[in-house]
């Protein structure tokens, strides 16, 4: 790239690269593959997978946010593995998402009527969590599956995935509430585990922050 040769030049440039990061946020389907790999890093194949999306078109989605320089990938086998290309892309990502909760009631209100219309207690917040863990008084639970919470979870997190609960419910102490999470405030995952929880007779609510936004808190993760 030359040196911008005056300001209107260098406004002109500065912008231009600007716009091509919001290009890569335009697309729903790039934020869906975004928001899989702030969890953790995928293989094109499992991304189609979890997307139901073809193959070809996941990788045309990630070629773009990699030329934002959102992504990065490398060849692992016959695999190309992606993952974030950096910490700050996640913080970014549960800014973009808080941002989005705040300034439109079109998400508000798609959140009041899939999500809190489905649980009669309002979900934990981060700051009441962190309270109540300290005081020792309830149970964290990560229901993500288990690599993702080995790449990253919230401190002190206990892990259960989803579809290994109800048998594995015996695991949890009967006299302690439960706190479950997943992946943030749009993740249903921690929905269906305090339904299965509650249904079980335990006393379960659901904390809608995640890793994103622990860390756009500048909170620490524990990973492993």
């Amino acid at each position: 790239m030359s040196a911008p040769t005056n300001e209107k030049t260098f406004k002109d440039d500065l912008y231009h690269q600007f716009g091509i990061l919001g290009a890569a946020l335009a697309s729903p389907k790039r934020l869906e593959l975004l928001d899989l790999l702030t969890q953790r890093e995928r293989s094109v194949e499992s991304l189609a997978g979890e997307t139901g999306m073809s193959m070809s078109n996941v990788s045309q989605h990630l070629r773009v946010l990699r030329t934002a320089r959102l992504v990065e990938s490398r060849k692992e086998g016959q695999h190309i593995i992606y993952q974030i290309a950096d910490p700050a892309v996640i913080a970014f990502w549960g800014a973009f998402r808080t941002l989005a909760i705040n300034r439109l009631a079109e998400v508000r209100e798609l959140l009041r009527v899939y999500l809190d219309n489905r649980d009669c207690l309002e979900p934990i917040t981060g700051e009441e969590i962190r309270e109540r863990l300290r005081k020792d008084e309830v149970i964290l639970l990560d229901v993500r599956p288990e690599a993702e919470y080995r790449t990253a979870h919230l401190p002190g997190a206990f892990s259960i995935p989803l579809k290994d609960l109800d048998r594995r419910i015996q695991e949890l102490p009967p006299d302690r509430e439960i706190v479950a999470y997943c992946r943030g405030p749009f993740c249903v995952l921690s929905l269906e585990a305090v339904t299965l929880l509650r249904q079980r007779g335990r006393r379960a609510r659901r904390l809608a922050e995640g890793v994103p936004e622990w860390l756009a808190h500048n909170l620490p993760l524990e990973v492993g």
